[in-house]
């Protein structure tokens, strides 16, 4: 019999064991900080995690964008840079009318000007030359008769304008006209840019 007075067979008495709680004093328990300094570095940890996450998900979109809008930003620069060609070209065209015109009066203000125009002309052709004949505006015609030797032949032709000079001779055809001497200075100028 045990201590309650309850019959109980020795081998079950003697394999009874006794529980006892575990000790609390042995460890010590966590402080509060301890608790905030975990909870701060999973967050780091998580925002990490999350941001490199983030990134990599975001990244092909944004490459997208930044096609697009570089697509954009092309389809804005060829016509300005169209537009800029055909400035340069206004502008060219414009100095090249300026430059004529005031080519022009100076022929016309001294004829001597026009004359030696005419004399590079006819060093042009080579002096082989018999059949020579020099086409000029007919106002120009009065003022180079004296400054011209009498083998060239003038004449006044009502096509060209003052300052224009055309020579024709038996096989070679000369076109000193302002325009085209004026439209070659301006390709010259178009295929070697500054």
């Amino acid at each position: 019999m045990n201590d309650a007075g309850v019959d109980m067979p020795d081998a079950l008495s003697d394999m009874a064991v006794l529980w006892q709680a575990p000790s609390l004093l042995g460890s010590a328990p966590r402080a509060v900080a301890d608790f905030e300094e975990i909870e701060r570095c999973a967050r780091e940890e998580g925002f990490a995690r999350g941001h490199a996450d983030g990134f990599a998900q975001g990244e092909p979109e944004v490459r997208r964008l930044v096609a697009r809008l570089q697509g954009l930003l092309d389809a804005f620069t060829r016509p300005l840079a169209e537009l800029d060609r055909e400035m340069e070209e206004a502008l060219a065209r414009l100095a090249v009318a300026i430059a004529g015109g005031l080519t022009r009066a100076t022929y016309i203000a001294d004829p001597t000007l026009l004359a030696a125009l005419v004399h590079e002309a006819l060093a042009c052709i080579g002096e082989g030359e018999r059949q020579v004949d020099v086409r000029v505006h007919p106002d120009d015609l009065t003022t180079l008769r004296p400054l011209l030797s009498d083998p060239t032949r003038l004449t006044g032709d009502v096509t060209l304008a003052r300052g224009d000079v055309r020579v024709h001779a038996e096989n070679i055809r000369i076109d000193a006209r302002l325009n085209t001497r004026l439209q070659s200075v301006l390709e010259t100028l178009q295929a070697n840019p500054a």
